[in-house]
């Protein structure tokens, strides 16, 4: 066995499993995981993307304040957090709103989101009214000392677009979303951060351009952090090809070229981190037409196995994958008691599965890896929360 825990991390009793071969790791931390409860429990709710997460080794998730009701109210967070362990067994990490009804329009009551628990404020996916809301917003939240999570896009330029704006858009007939509406509004918010001085992480950023940006900012020593999703670490938008709604993702997948800056973001320490984006779905929000459809990727039963071929491809070693999904999120979700809760998780690297339907814990079955054998399954999960 190979243990991957840090240095004084307590060693759980393993008993009479098989563990040659495998891996011991921390629990798995995933920087933004979508469950769909409060508000969208036809697609998944605490109790089974709770199971789902736990049985596939994670056991923190960082939750968008996208819900419904949006998540802008301190008194709401405690509430959620203790559903989430007592229906799902997970520790729930919560961003809440930075802007009123995540508007774009007027700052949320961020004083009572930092009291109520909020580990950081965002306004999700969603746009400003203006430059000037942006900065001012960010000048308030960083009175309170709050980290801003960014998901970087410009409106502007990838509004009613479905797919990266290349050569398999155009060849389907489908609106692209040009590179530069994600940096765009990266090099704005960069440049936002260093003036104010504010703490922040990138959640899912996809391409090249993304990457240098970040590294130059990284290198000028402004505080933030960085996370690609990962499927845009195994799929380009050659995988859209045929309308596979079941790639449809937004931010989209990218280009060949991106994928490779992202791999190599990842192997030189510009990107900190590999989340799941995990959108779980039910059956009929994927049967639309591909520009008509929801957009999302099931991950949470993938996320282990898809690690293990980065590892298996060479792409990173066992040990820089522990740090991208399990103590490096910790650090930039502020999980001051990671060691404290402890656990463990095996994983057998070589155990080979096929993505179904049944195989999957997950409520939601849109994944585009449905139908594949892949490569390393977590045997067991050594957790303290309720079973």
């Amino acid at each position: 066995m190979k243990n991957l825990l840090p240095p004084n991390w307590q060693v759980p009793n393993l008993g009479d499993v098989d563990t040659k071969d495998k891996w011991l790791i921390p629990p798995i931390v995933d920087l933004c995981g979508r469950l769909r409860e409060p508000g969208h429990q036809s697609h998944g709710t605490l109790a089974s993307e709770g199971k789902a997460a736990r049985s596939n080794g994670i056991l923190h998730i960082v939750l968008p304040p996208d819900t419904d009701p949006i998540l802008q109210s301190g008194s709401l967070l405690k509430g959620l957090r203790e559903k989430a362990y007592q229906d799902g067994g997970i520790y729930l990490h919560i961003l809440g709103a930075l802007t009123q009804d995540l508007k774009g329009e007027q700052p949320a009551n961020l004083a009572g989101l930092k009291q109520g628990g909020a580990i950081a404020v965002s306004n999700a996916n969603r746009g400003f009214a203006n430059d000037m809301v942006l900065l001012r917003t960010l000048e308030y939240a960083a009175t309170f000392g709050l980290k801003v999570f960014f998901y970087p896009d410009e409106p502007s330029l990838s509004k009613g677009g479905v797919a990266h704006e290349g050569y398999i858009a155009s060849f389907h007939g489908l609106q692209g979303i040009p590179w530069l509406a994600e940096t765009i509004a990266l090099s704005k918010q960069l440049l936002m951060v260093e003036e104010t001085g504010l703490t922040a992480h990138f959640s899912q950023i996809t391409c090249r351009t993304s990457v240098e940006l970040i590294r130059w900012a990284k290198q000028k020593g402004l505080p933030i952090t960085c996370d690609v999703a990962m499927h845009q670490l195994h799929l380009t938008d050659d995988d859209i090809e045929g309308y596979n709604a079941n790639a449809y993702v937004l931010p989209p997948l990218r280009s060949n070229t991106d994928q490779q800056a992202l791999i190599e973001g990842l192997q030189d320490g510009t990107i900190d981190a590999i989340c799941s984006h995990h959108e779980p779905l039910s059956s009929s929000a994927k049967q639309a037409p591909f520009a008509e459809c929801a957009a999302g990727i099931s991950n949470f039963d993938t996320f282990a196995s898809l690690g293990c071929k980065l590892v298996a491809d060479g792409l990173l070693t066992a040990e820089q994958l522990v740090e991208k999904i399990c103590t490096a999120p910790a650090k930039i979700a502020g999980i001051s008691d990671y060691e404290k809760i402890g656990g463990a998780v095996l994983i057998d690297p070589n155990q080979s599965w096929t993505v179904t339907k049944d195989a999957m814990l997950s409520a939601g079955k849109n994944t585009p890896f449905m139908g594949q054998t892949l490569y390393g399954r977590v045997v067991h999960s050594y957790f303290d929360a309720i079973e």
